[in-house]
């Protein structure tokens, strides 16, 4: 990445997965600055950046902030429709007055599941659910606010650190002789390390004025189920000597949850490749790294 001089990137969600792995790990020559909830509430209905914009020179804002619990969107729409749809488009109208790009992350439950194979940036969406229809109306707010925009969506990610279904795995696991996973979801697990530099790599080309407006996908390289994810994470663990639990595949019907979810969300990254030269490694190698630094961390 060539290196930028002079630049600030605003970054929301900087506790969370995606946000922390791009505060922690900025590109040469880039400040980030990473408000925690009380100086920065997407939640606010009085949100206003605008100033913290000009008093920091920034010359990109990197919106990784969001309400993620699919299942308790459904209890919460007023809250995830604000986090999720009105706050992105506060920010890109800021962005616009400011004269700086937006980089908007957003989800594969923007999709209904419905499509045999992967989906594409400009397939029919068709959320089933609060969250998935919160992230899209938050797409929507970006690109009708007249800011020059990259809005990157991903899929089933998870790190080391904070909640996420491999770290949830690996706990269970050691709670437990048996698990049931839901076997016919597909998807594409994403590391959050790998996409924070995706990321990087294309506000930075954002930032340098390079490139229009658009959507991409991006997730680590491959594909699998719940089940697949799951049978992965504790092979690599029981090679390091942990001990698993037997998993048994279950069907969407035997696992029911409050939210629907997308039988199909794999996402294809063709065109994130063309644009940016961008190709994340496979998500196997991926799900090894973090189960070896969380079992490592844990000393066993």
């Amino acid at each position: 990445m060539p290196e930028q001089k002079d630049r600030v990137w605003l970054v929301t969600g900087g506790s969370g997965q995606v946000g922390g792995a791009l505060a922690a790990a900025p590109p040469p020559g880039v400040r980030v600055i990473a408000p925690s909830r009380a100086l920065i509430d997407l939640a606010d209905p009085a949100l206003d950046v605008a100033p913290l914009l000009a008093a920091e020179n920034v010359t990109a804002i990197v919106n990784c902030g969001a309400f993620t619990g699919v299942d308790r969107a459904e209890d919460n729409v007023d809250l995830a429709h604000q986090v999720n749809a009105l706050a992105p488009g506060i920010l890109a109208r800021a962005a616009r007055t400011a004269g700086i790009p937006m980089v908007q992350i957003s989800t594969d439950y923007v999709f209904s599941g419905e499509n045999p194979g992967f989906y594409r940036e400009h397939d029919a969406t068709g959320p089933r659910g609060v969250y998935g229809r919160t992230k899209l109306a938050g797409e929507q707010a970006v690109i009708t606010s007249g800011a020059d925009h990259a809005i990157l969506r991903t899929a089933w990610v998870f790190s080391a650190g904070g909640n996420n279904f491999v770290r949830n795995m690996l706990r269970l696991g050691r709670e437990k002789d048996e698990l049931g996973i839901v076997a016919d979801q597909r998807g594409c697990p994403t590391h959050a390390g790998d996409l924070a530099q995706a990321i990087a790599t294309i506000t930075a080309a954002f930032d340098g004025g390079s490139r229009a407006s658009g959507i991409w996908h991006i997730v680590n390289s491959g594909e699998t189920t719940w089940y697949g994810l799951a049978t992965h994470i504790f092979a690599r663990a029981a090679s390091l000597g942990r001990s698993s639990p037997r998993v048994k595949p279950l069907t969407t019907a035997e696992y029911p949850t409050k939210a629907s979810r997308p039988a199909n969300s794999r996402l294809a990254t063709d065109l994130i490749c063309a644009d940016f030269g961008i190709g994340l490694r496979k998500w196997e190698a991926a799900a090894d790294a973090v189960v070896d630094t969380i079992i490592a961390a844990e000393g066993r």
